[in-house]
Protein backbone atom coordinates (compact mmCIF):
# COMPACT_ATOMS: atom_id res chain seq x y z
CA UNK A 1 0.00 0.00 0.00
CA UNK A 2 3.14 2.39 0.48
CA UNK A 3 4.21 1.82 -2.87
CA UNK A 4 0.81 2.52 -4.01
CA UNK A 5 0.29 5.97 -2.65
CA UNK A 6 4.32 7.08 -3.49
CA UNK A 7 2.83 5.98 -7.44
CA UNK A 8 -0.43 8.15 -6.68
CA UNK A 9 1.60 10.88 -5.06
CA UNK A 10 4.35 11.11 -7.57
CA UNK A 11 1.86 10.98 -10.25
CA UNK A 12 -0.13 14.18 -8.53
CA UNK A 13 3.07 16.16 -8.07
CA UNK A 14 3.94 15.12 -11.87
CA UNK A 15 0.41 17.14 -12.98
CA UNK A 16 1.09 19.88 -10.69
CA UNK A 17 4.76 20.59 -12.34
CA UNK A 18 2.84 20.65 -15.77
CA UNK A 19 1.73 24.20 -16.02
CA UNK A 20 0.33 23.69 -19.61
CA UNK A 21 -1.77 20.76 -18.16
CA UNK A 22 -3.62 22.38 -14.97
CA UNK A 23 -5.74 25.12 -17.50
CA UNK A 24 -6.82 21.67 -19.75
CA UNK A 25 -7.76 20.08 -16.74
CA UNK A 26 -10.03 22.43 -14.72
CA UNK A 27 -10.87 25.42 -16.94
CA UNK A 28 -11.54 23.78 -20.18
CA UNK A 29 -14.33 21.67 -18.86
CA UNK A 30 -16.06 24.68 -17.41
CA UNK A 31 -15.46 26.77 -20.62
CA UNK A 32 -17.01 24.04 -22.62
CA UNK A 33 -20.22 23.75 -20.66
CA UNK A 34 -20.58 27.12 -20.74
CA UNK A 35 -19.98 27.63 -24.86
CA UNK A 36 -21.73 24.41 -25.69
CA UNK A 37 -24.48 24.74 -23.50
CA UNK A 38 -25.24 28.48 -24.63
CA UNK A 39 -25.03 26.92 -28.02
CA UNK A 40 -26.84 23.75 -27.84
CA UNK A 41 -30.48 25.36 -27.75
CA UNK A 42 -32.97 24.51 -30.20
CA UNK A 43 -36.02 26.68 -28.68
CA UNK A 44 -37.01 29.50 -31.35
CA UNK A 45 -38.50 32.73 -29.81
CA UNK A 46 -38.99 36.07 -32.36
CA UNK A 47 -39.04 34.55 -35.44
CA UNK A 48 -39.14 36.86 -38.21
CA UNK A 49 -42.47 37.12 -40.26
CA UNK A 50 -43.35 38.99 -43.23
CA UNK A 51 -46.99 39.62 -43.34
CA UNK A 52 -48.85 40.04 -46.77
CA UNK A 53 -52.07 41.35 -46.22
CA UNK A 54 -54.31 41.72 -48.78
CA UNK A 55 -57.39 41.96 -47.20
CA UNK A 56 -57.23 44.78 -45.21
CA UNK A 57 -60.19 44.00 -42.31
CA UNK A 58 -60.14 44.41 -38.87
CA UNK A 59 -60.82 40.55 -39.26
CA UNK A 60 -57.20 40.04 -40.92
CA UNK A 61 -55.72 42.69 -38.71
CA UNK A 62 -56.96 40.50 -35.75
CA UNK A 63 -54.95 37.80 -37.09
CA UNK A 64 -51.77 39.39 -37.75
CA UNK A 65 -51.77 40.75 -34.13
CA UNK A 66 -52.68 36.88 -32.60
CA UNK A 67 -49.10 36.05 -34.48
CA UNK A 68 -47.23 39.10 -33.60
CA UNK A 69 -48.72 39.15 -29.88
CA UNK A 70 -48.02 35.49 -29.28
CA UNK A 71 -43.92 36.11 -28.26
CA UNK A 72 -42.87 33.52 -30.68
CA UNK A 73 -42.94 35.99 -34.06
CA UNK A 74 -41.80 39.58 -34.33
CA UNK A 75 -43.23 41.49 -37.70
CA UNK A 76 -40.10 42.12 -39.42
CA UNK A 77 -42.24 44.16 -42.48
CA UNK A 78 -45.09 44.09 -44.84
CA UNK A 79 -45.90 43.57 -48.40
CA UNK A 80 -49.09 43.86 -50.78
CA UNK A 81 -48.35 40.67 -52.88
CA UNK A 82 -46.33 37.30 -52.39
CA UNK A 83 -44.19 38.07 -55.35
CA UNK A 84 -42.02 39.68 -52.76
CA UNK A 85 -41.68 37.13 -50.41
CA UNK A 86 -38.79 35.06 -52.06
CA UNK A 87 -36.79 37.96 -52.00
CA UNK A 88 -37.80 38.23 -47.99
CA UNK A 89 -36.57 34.60 -47.32
CA UNK A 90 -33.65 34.99 -49.41
CA UNK A 91 -32.38 37.84 -47.78
CA UNK A 92 -32.82 36.22 -45.04
CA UNK A 93 -34.57 39.14 -43.19
CA UNK A 94 -37.78 36.72 -42.62
CA UNK A 95 -37.79 33.51 -42.12
CA UNK A 96 -42.07 33.28 -42.24
CA UNK A 97 -44.46 35.19 -44.04
CA UNK A 98 -47.94 34.76 -43.67
CA UNK A 99 -50.49 35.70 -46.56
CA UNK A 100 -53.69 36.66 -45.75
CA UNK A 101 -55.85 36.72 -49.39
CA UNK A 102 -58.64 38.71 -50.10
CA UNK A 103 -61.75 38.11 -48.69
CA UNK A 104 -61.02 36.83 -45.71
CA UNK A 105 -62.99 39.01 -43.75
CA UNK A 106 -66.39 38.35 -45.57
CA UNK A 107 -65.70 34.67 -45.69
CA UNK A 108 -64.74 34.84 -41.60
CA UNK A 109 -68.30 36.71 -41.53
CA UNK A 110 -70.06 34.50 -43.68
CA UNK A 111 -69.23 31.64 -41.35
CA UNK A 112 -67.26 29.94 -43.83
CA UNK A 113 -63.69 28.76 -44.17
CA UNK A 114 -60.90 30.99 -45.40
CA UNK A 115 -57.83 29.93 -46.50
CA UNK A 116 -54.83 31.55 -44.50
CA UNK A 117 -51.33 30.84 -46.27
CA UNK A 118 -47.75 30.10 -44.37
CA UNK A 119 -44.42 30.18 -46.06
CA UNK A 120 -41.10 29.42 -44.25
CA UNK A 121 -37.54 28.78 -45.23
CA UNK A 122 -36.65 25.69 -45.32
CA UNK A 123 -32.90 25.65 -45.42
CA UNK A 124 -33.35 25.96 -41.44
CA UNK A 125 -35.26 23.20 -41.20
CA UNK A 126 -35.63 22.81 -37.73
CA UNK A 127 -36.87 26.65 -37.06
CA UNK A 128 -39.18 25.75 -40.43
CA UNK A 129 -40.83 23.41 -38.56
CA UNK A 130 -40.53 24.84 -35.37
CA UNK A 131 -42.57 27.95 -36.75
CA UNK A 132 -45.20 26.31 -38.77
CA UNK A 133 -46.23 24.69 -35.10
CA UNK A 134 -46.24 27.67 -33.47
CA UNK A 135 -48.72 29.10 -36.77
CA UNK A 136 -50.57 25.82 -36.78
CA UNK A 137 -51.49 26.91 -33.03
CA UNK A 138 -52.53 29.92 -33.10
CA UNK A 139 -54.37 29.23 -36.29
CA UNK A 140 -56.29 26.15 -34.18
CA UNK A 141 -57.15 28.78 -31.79
CA UNK A 142 -58.78 31.48 -33.79
CA UNK A 143 -60.68 28.37 -35.60
CA UNK A 144 -62.16 27.53 -32.46
CA UNK A 145 -63.15 31.21 -31.48
CA UNK A 146 -65.09 30.94 -35.12
CA UNK A 147 -66.70 27.61 -34.33
CA UNK A 148 -67.88 28.88 -31.03
CA UNK A 149 -69.23 32.05 -32.49
CA UNK A 150 -70.63 30.41 -35.07
CA UNK A 151 -72.67 27.74 -32.93
CA UNK A 152 -73.71 30.95 -30.79
CA UNK A 153 -75.11 32.66 -33.70
CA UNK A 154 -77.41 29.61 -35.01
CA UNK A 155 -78.31 27.89 -31.90
CA UNK A 156 -78.68 30.36 -29.23
CA UNK A 157 -76.40 31.71 -26.36
CA UNK A 158 -74.88 28.62 -24.10
CA UNK A 159 -75.33 26.27 -26.85
CA UNK A 160 -71.26 25.72 -26.81
CA UNK A 161 -71.93 24.53 -23.30
CA UNK A 162 -74.44 21.69 -24.27
CA UNK A 163 -72.62 20.47 -26.75
CA UNK A 164 -70.47 16.99 -25.85
CA UNK A 165 -66.98 17.46 -26.35
CA UNK A 166 -63.74 15.59 -25.50
CA UNK A 167 -61.26 18.01 -24.22
CA UNK A 168 -57.41 17.28 -24.51
CA UNK A 169 -55.13 18.86 -21.38
CA UNK A 170 -51.67 17.66 -22.15
CA UNK A 171 -48.88 17.80 -19.63
CA UNK A 172 -45.27 17.33 -20.21
CA UNK A 173 -43.86 15.53 -17.08
CA UNK A 174 -39.97 15.80 -16.15
CA UNK A 175 -39.72 19.51 -18.25
CA UNK A 176 -43.00 20.92 -18.83
CA UNK A 177 -41.29 24.08 -20.87
CA UNK A 178 -39.87 21.38 -23.44
CA UNK A 179 -36.50 23.31 -23.29
CA UNK A 180 -33.94 21.65 -25.04
CA UNK A 181 -31.13 22.96 -22.85
CA UNK A 182 -32.22 20.40 -19.96
CA UNK A 183 -32.12 17.75 -22.72
CA UNK A 184 -28.57 18.77 -24.19
CA UNK A 185 -26.64 20.15 -21.19
CA UNK A 186 -26.86 16.80 -19.37
CA UNK A 187 -25.63 15.38 -22.65
CA UNK A 188 -22.72 18.16 -22.69
CA UNK A 189 -21.69 17.23 -18.63
CA UNK A 190 -20.95 13.31 -19.78
CA UNK A 191 -19.31 14.42 -23.00
CA UNK A 192 -17.01 16.64 -20.86
CA UNK A 193 -16.14 13.61 -18.28
CA UNK A 194 -15.43 11.43 -20.94
CA UNK A 195 -13.34 13.56 -23.29
CA UNK A 196 -11.16 14.77 -20.07
CA UNK A 197 -10.79 11.38 -18.23
CA UNK A 198 -10.25 8.90 -21.29
CA UNK A 199 -7.95 12.00 -23.07
CA UNK A 200 -5.87 12.35 -20.19
CA UNK A 201 -5.32 8.85 -19.11
CA UNK A 202 -3.78 7.87 -22.55
CA UNK A 203 -1.63 10.63 -22.88
CA UNK A 204 -0.14 10.34 -19.81
CA UNK A 205 0.81 7.02 -20.21
CA UNK A 206 2.21 7.93 -23.31
CA UNK A 207 3.99 11.16 -21.97
CA UNK A 208 6.31 8.70 -19.47
CA UNK A 209 7.18 6.63 -22.95
CA UNK A 210 8.02 9.49 -25.09
CA UNK A 211 10.26 11.02 -22.04
CA UNK A 212 11.79 7.86 -21.06
CA UNK A 213 10.55 8.17 -18.19
CA UNK A 214 8.46 4.81 -17.82
CA UNK A 215 11.46 2.60 -18.08
CA UNK A 216 13.13 4.04 -14.72
CA UNK A 217 9.16 2.99 -13.33
CA UNK A 218 9.90 -0.03 -14.37
CA UNK A 219 12.86 -1.02 -13.37
CA UNK A 220 11.51 -0.08 -9.25
CA UNK A 221 10.14 -3.03 -7.20
CA UNK A 222 6.61 -1.87 -8.33
CA UNK A 223 3.98 -4.18 -9.24
CA UNK A 224 2.59 -4.06 -11.97
CA UNK A 225 -0.91 -3.73 -10.69
CA UNK A 226 0.12 -0.95 -8.31
CA UNK A 227 1.49 1.16 -11.12
CA UNK A 228 -1.72 0.84 -13.05
CA UNK A 229 -3.85 1.76 -10.29
CA UNK A 230 -1.24 4.65 -9.14
CA UNK A 231 -1.01 6.02 -12.72
CA UNK A 232 -4.80 6.31 -13.13
CA UNK A 233 -6.23 6.85 -9.75
CA UNK A 234 -5.57 10.78 -10.17
CA UNK A 235 -7.47 11.01 -13.70
CA UNK A 236 -10.30 9.36 -11.53
CA UNK A 237 -10.07 11.81 -8.94
CA UNK A 238 -9.49 14.77 -12.27
CA UNK A 239 -12.79 13.36 -13.15
CA UNK A 240 -14.84 13.33 -10.18
CA UNK A 241 -13.50 17.17 -9.62
CA UNK A 242 -14.85 17.49 -13.64
CA UNK A 243 -17.88 16.22 -12.38
CA UNK A 244 -18.54 18.67 -9.83
CA UNK A 245 -17.53 21.65 -11.53
CA UNK A 246 -19.64 20.95 -14.24
CA UNK A 247 -22.46 19.79 -12.28
CA UNK A 248 -22.50 23.08 -10.20
CA UNK A 249 -22.63 24.84 -13.07
CA UNK A 250 -25.26 23.45 -14.85
CA UNK A 251 -27.76 23.43 -11.87
CA UNK A 252 -26.94 27.15 -10.78
CA UNK A 253 -26.04 28.94 -13.85
CA UNK A 254 -28.08 26.83 -16.57
CA UNK A 255 -30.72 25.79 -14.53
CA UNK A 256 -31.11 22.51 -15.02
CA UNK A 257 -32.68 20.80 -12.08
CA UNK A 258 -30.74 17.84 -10.40
CA UNK A 259 -34.06 16.00 -9.07
CA UNK A 260 -31.80 12.82 -8.09
CA UNK A 261 -29.37 11.94 -5.44
CA UNK A 262 -26.19 13.27 -5.99
CA UNK A 263 -24.40 10.91 -4.12
CA UNK A 264 -25.93 8.44 -6.68
CA UNK A 265 -24.84 10.45 -9.60
CA UNK A 266 -21.15 10.18 -8.20
CA UNK A 267 -20.96 6.30 -7.22
CA UNK A 268 -22.54 6.00 -11.56
CA UNK A 269 -20.23 7.72 -12.59
CA UNK A 270 -17.51 6.17 -10.56
CA UNK A 271 -18.65 2.74 -12.34
CA UNK A 272 -18.33 5.12 -15.83
CA UNK A 273 -15.05 6.22 -15.13
CA UNK A 274 -13.81 2.72 -15.21
CA UNK A 275 -14.78 2.33 -18.80
CA UNK A 276 -12.77 5.63 -19.97
CA UNK A 277 -10.02 5.11 -18.03
CA UNK A 278 -10.06 1.39 -19.19
CA UNK A 279 -10.13 2.57 -22.64
CA UNK A 280 -7.88 5.47 -22.31
CA UNK A 281 -5.06 2.92 -20.64
CA UNK A 282 -6.03 0.62 -23.48
CA UNK A 283 -4.68 3.02 -26.14
CA UNK A 284 -1.84 3.99 -24.75
CA UNK A 285 -0.95 0.23 -25.10
CA UNK A 286 -1.77 0.23 -28.66
CA UNK A 287 -0.21 3.84 -29.64
CA UNK A 288 3.67 5.73 -29.57
CA UNK A 289 3.03 9.13 -29.34
CA UNK A 290 0.39 11.87 -27.64
CA UNK A 291 -0.58 12.66 -30.76
CA UNK A 292 -1.66 9.55 -31.83
CA UNK A 293 -3.12 8.74 -28.48
CA UNK A 294 -5.50 12.43 -28.93
CA UNK A 295 -6.35 10.98 -32.18
CA UNK A 296 -7.38 7.27 -31.42
CA UNK A 297 -8.88 8.63 -28.16
CA UNK A 298 -11.19 11.08 -30.53
CA UNK A 299 -11.63 9.95 -33.59
CA UNK A 300 -11.78 6.11 -33.08
CA UNK A 301 -13.70 5.93 -29.88
CA UNK A 302 -15.17 8.96 -28.28
CA UNK A 303 -16.89 9.94 -31.85
CA UNK A 304 -18.47 7.29 -32.77
CA UNK A 305 -19.82 6.88 -29.38
CA UNK A 306 -21.15 9.97 -28.64
CA UNK A 307 -23.34 9.43 -32.38
CA UNK A 308 -24.64 6.31 -31.12
CA UNK A 309 -25.01 6.83 -27.27
CA UNK A 310 -28.25 8.82 -27.92
CA UNK A 311 -26.83 11.62 -26.18
CA UNK A 312 -27.63 14.08 -29.08
CA UNK A 313 -29.79 12.00 -31.64
CA UNK A 314 -32.63 9.68 -30.64
CA UNK A 315 -31.49 5.63 -31.01
CA UNK A 316 -35.20 4.82 -31.39
CA UNK A 317 -35.03 6.63 -35.18
CA UNK A 318 -31.31 4.46 -36.45
CA UNK A 319 -32.07 1.68 -38.43
CA UNK A 320 -32.40 -1.69 -36.54
CA UNK A 321 -29.21 -3.02 -36.84
CA UNK A 322 -27.50 0.06 -35.61
CA UNK A 323 -30.03 0.04 -32.64
CA UNK A 324 -28.65 -3.10 -31.56
CA UNK A 325 -25.03 -1.88 -32.08
CA UNK A 326 -25.47 1.07 -29.71
CA UNK A 327 -26.18 -1.83 -26.85
CA UNK A 328 -22.08 -2.06 -26.62
CA UNK A 329 -21.55 1.37 -26.18
CA UNK A 330 -20.89 1.97 -22.41
CA UNK A 331 -22.29 5.72 -23.47
CA UNK A 332 -25.52 5.15 -23.95
CA UNK A 333 -25.86 3.43 -20.18
CA UNK A 334 -24.56 6.81 -18.69
CA UNK A 335 -27.04 8.92 -20.85
CA UNK A 336 -29.61 6.84 -19.50
CA UNK A 337 -28.41 7.56 -16.04
CA UNK A 338 -27.53 11.28 -16.05
CA UNK A 339 -30.62 12.18 -17.65
CA UNK A 340 -32.68 10.05 -15.87
CA UNK A 341 -31.32 11.84 -12.29
CA UNK A 342 -31.24 14.99 -13.20
CA UNK A 343 -34.39 15.30 -15.24
CA UNK A 344 -36.62 11.92 -13.43
CA UNK A 345 -35.10 11.85 -10.29
CA UNK A 346 -34.48 8.21 -10.86
CA UNK A 347 -32.85 6.15 -8.07
CA UNK A 348 -30.86 3.07 -7.97
CA UNK A 349 -34.03 0.93 -8.41
CA UNK A 350 -34.97 2.25 -12.20
CA UNK A 351 -31.17 2.56 -12.82
CA UNK A 352 -29.78 -0.70 -11.72
CA UNK A 353 -29.60 -2.14 -15.00
CA UNK A 354 -27.70 0.93 -16.02
CA UNK A 355 -25.32 0.41 -13.54
CA UNK A 356 -24.56 -3.03 -13.95
CA UNK A 357 -23.98 -2.55 -17.71
CA UNK A 358 -21.16 0.34 -16.78
CA UNK A 359 -19.57 -2.26 -14.18
CA UNK A 360 -19.17 -5.04 -16.78
CA UNK A 361 -18.19 -2.82 -19.15
CA UNK A 362 -15.52 -1.03 -16.85
CA UNK A 363 -14.02 -4.23 -15.49
CA UNK A 364 -13.61 -5.97 -18.65
CA UNK A 365 -12.02 -3.30 -20.38
CA UNK A 366 -9.64 -2.38 -17.73
CA UNK A 367 -8.92 -5.99 -17.35
CA UNK A 368 -8.12 -6.40 -20.80
CA UNK A 369 -6.15 -3.07 -20.95
CA UNK A 370 -4.36 -4.05 -17.18
CA UNK A 371 -3.18 -7.49 -19.29
CA UNK A 372 -1.65 -5.30 -22.72
CA UNK A 373 -0.40 -2.95 -20.54
CA UNK A 374 1.56 -5.21 -17.89
CA UNK A 375 2.71 -7.73 -21.45
CA UNK A 376 4.65 -4.63 -22.40
CA UNK A 377 6.13 -4.32 -18.74
CA UNK A 378 7.57 -7.75 -18.93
Amino acid sequence: MRILLQVIVKEFLQLRRDRKILPMIFIAPAIQLVLFGYAANLDVSGIPLLLVDQDRTAASRELAERFTGSGYFVLAGYEDGTAAVERWLVDGRAQVALVIAPGFGKETAAGRSPRVQLIADGSDSNSAVVGLGYASRIISEKSGVLIRNRIGNLAGPGAMSRLAAVELVPRTWYNPDLKSRWFYVPAILAMVIMVMTMVMASMGVVREKEIGTMEQVIVTPIRSWQLIVGKLFPFAVIGIVDLLLVTSIAVWHFRVPLRGSFILLVLLTCLFLLTTLGLGLLVSTLVRTQQQAMMASGFLLMTPMVYLSGLLFPIENMPAAIQYVTYAVPLRYYATVIRGIFLKGSGIGVLWPEALAMAGFGVSLLTIASLRFRKRLD
